[in-house]
């Protein structure tokens, strides 16, 4: 048990308040903020207020006992709801509804009647629709909400034809990338609230998005501020006593094996986008982006990204072949030295594993990996260890899809962001795995930034343009995809600055500029340029991807 501080009070009067009048409530705290903790304490009052109508005989049911919650939730934060629960409170009845042998029909009914609250995953509320639609819920509570975001994908449209007079939802993002997430969340905890979809884009998104409209941004606020509670912990009025955050960005360089490869696939992506049109041209370009991005990490990761996981030579990985990978050894080896601990995200899971090979030979140091194909059995495992804080395991390396969000990762102090993703909302619920209640040190966050590449480039128009990204950064890269021929070659053309010029022997420009020992000979090069055309129609290596 605990005590909640005095802005998780005001969030529980205001969920208790709303929710008694059946209002549906977005509580979108910033992350770390405690979301979990006030919805289970909403739970917990929402007992003991029922259990003392009870007594005098006044309540609808005259038990005092709330139907059962269904709390739908990412796969990988179960664990910690489970935790979280039985930590602050215990009174409640949890079930997890997972697993080959989970409960189905009149079994899963009357498990869940007898329980206070039933956690199961997105991806289980669609497949296991037909055998939750039944249960006479009092409340469905979204975790990580901006799961629905999408109003006309599968999953979203099973959820919400689930019914229950009450409906919550958790997100510290509710708009990441452009209004219509908003809508589809709002629609979801109060249907109707901003019409349909078509009149909430005629009277709303369009003329916010696109033209800039003040007035009719000022009525939408107006709208759905009564159903959206908001804090933000940089706010001293919210949490004073939460450490400093300090943000950087380090530069890295190419090396020459990673030049060419660059190099040898921006000029088979141009020529190749250059006649092809529409979707397929689209294609063309975010292939060749994913292509661009495991080059800026490591070459192997280009090359053999599909046999990372077999035991491979160590001078294959070797970090000397990579900019990125050579300033991560030396920055983490100064982090360990003085005792810190560190979360190294990337969007790859082949990247993490690779770096977690690479640094527990470079380091000598036992690196824990958490990525798509971890078990929750693992996860929790491995969040355990880490947050024991006793140097045995003082490196965490991360896919950003899998452990990006729902994680308590206070033990560490340094955040890496090995390779960029595009959303910063995106970036910032990864770095607050550390930076959050219980963080007691200063969080270092530092992200990786290529110099010369598309990396940079990217990174200027981000920083430069703040309506730019605001408007279609949301879509990852595809953005990209519209730009000209022209455009393209500007964003993507390697500078002359990329490469660190002492490692360049004499012929680097002028034949293969391959190190020695690289382990890739120039038919390798020649091939892997040619996969990307080979790929083009797709749009990147999705087994690769976290």
């Amino acid at each position: 048990m605990g005590s909640l501080r005095p802005y998780q009070l005001k969030g529980l009067s205001w969920l208790s308040f709303l929710d008694r009048f059946g209002l549906g409530t977005c509580l979108a705290d910033d992350m770390g903020l405690g979301k979990t903790i006030q919805f289970l304490a909403m739970l917990l009052h929402e007992r003991d207020a029922l259990a003392e109508l009870a007594r005098t005989g006044a309540t609808d049911n005259g038990t005092g006992i709330p139907g059962p919650t269904l709390l739908i939730v990412p796969m990988s934060v179960v664990g910690n709801w489970l935790r979280e629960a039985g930590r602050f409170a215990p009174q409640l009845r949890v079930m997890v509804h997972h697993g080959l042998e989970r409960a189905k029909g009149e079994t899963l009914l009357n498990k869940a009647i007898a329980n206070d609250l039933v956690i199961t995953t997105y991806a289980l509320a669609y497949r296991d629709r037909e055998h939750l639609e039944p249960i006479p819920w009092r409340r469905i509570a979204l975790d990580e909400a901006q799961n629905i975001k999408n109003p006309q994908a599968k999953q979203t449209q099973a959820i919400r034809s689930l019914d229950a007079p009450r409906r919550v939802a958790l997100t510290g993002t509710p708009i990441e990338n452009r209004l219509s997430e908003l809508w589809s969340i709002m629609d979801f905890l109060n249907p109707g609230l901003l019409g349909t979809l078509h009149e909430f884009r005629t009277r709303f998104a369009v003329p916010i998005e696109r033209y800039r409209d003040s007035l009719k941004a000022k009525r939408l606020r107006a709208i759905v501020q009564p159903f959206v509670l908001r804090r933000l912990k940089t706010d001293p009025a919210v949490i004073a006593d939460l450490p400093e955050k300090v943000e950087t960005k380090d530069f890295c360089y190419l090396t020459p094996e990673q030049a060419s490869l660059y190099e040898a696939t921006v000029k088979t992506m141009l020529a190749t986008a250059e006649s092809s049109e529409g979707i397929q041209r689209r294609g063309v370009i975010l292939a060749g982006l994913v292509k661009l991005k495991q080059i800026c990490n490591h070459p192997h990761l280009f090359l053999k990204g599909k046999s990372v996981e077999e035991p491979v030579a160590d001078a294959l990985i070797a970090p000397s072949r990579s900019g990125k990978c050579s300033r991560l050894v030396e920055m983490l080896d100064e982090v360990v030295s003085s005792g810190g601990q560190a979360l190294v995200f990337t969007q790859f899971r082949q990247m993490g594993i690779l770096l977690a090979n690479m640094l527990r030979h470079e380091l000598d140091r036992d690196v824990l990996l958490l990525h798509g194909g971890t078990t929750a059995a693992q996860r929790d495992q491995i969040v355990a260890s880490f947050q024991k804080g006793d140097a045995k395991h003082p490196i965490l390396v991360l896919s950003l899809k899998a452990g990006g969000v729902g994680l308590n990762l206070t033990a560490a102090n340094h955040v890496f962001h090995f390779d960029r993703w595009w959303n910063p909302a995106v970036e910032s619920q990864a770095t607050d795995r550390a930076y959050r209640i219980g963080q007691t040190r200063t969080v270092q966050v530092h992200k990786f930034v290529v110099a010369g590449t598309l990396e940079e480039r990217i990174d200027q128009m981000i920083e430069q343009k703040q309506d730019l990204a605001a408007n279609v950064i949301g879509s990852g890269e595809t953005w990209l995809t519209e730009l000209s021929l022209n455009q393209l070659r500007d964003v993507l053309t390697l500078r002359a600055d990329a490469v660190e010029q002492d490692e360049f022997e004499p012929n680097a420009r002028g034949g293969s500029g391959l190190p020695a020992g690289s382990g890739m000979s120039a038919a390798d090069l020649s091939a892997a340029a040619a996969e990307l055309a080979v790929e083009a129609a797709g749009v990147g290596d999705e087994e690769g991807l976290a």
